[in-house]
């Protein structure tokens, strides 16, 4: 699937964090979990990921638009979301 993402959230996602939203093409969609984003409303349907590239655990919001995968936000996972990943799977 295609990828989209706004430019300069993605500058200030690389410089804060150290993360192109691009990594996200190595994400491991098949072991990846995945919830519906309903902690507000905004406006689109949101889903809130987890899973891996290569050996470390990463943290996505994302949706879709114009039958493409439209990211939202990415970093690492915190320990708490990594435990309730290991939980999950």
């Amino acid at each position: 699937m295609r990828l989209t993402f706004d430019p300069a959230k993605n500058a200030r996602n690389i410089q804060e964090r150290g993360l192109p939203f691009t990594m996200v093409e190595n994400f491991d969609w098949q072991h990846a979990l995945i919830m519906e984003d309903t902690r507000q409303d905004y406006g689109e349907r949101r889903f809130r990921a987890f899973g891996r590239i290569e050996d470390r655990l990463f943290a996505m919001v994302f949706t879709t638009r114009d039958d493409a995968l439209h990211i939202i936000s990415f970093r690492k996972a915190n320990k708490r979301e990594e435990k309730r990943y290991g939980q999950s799977n």
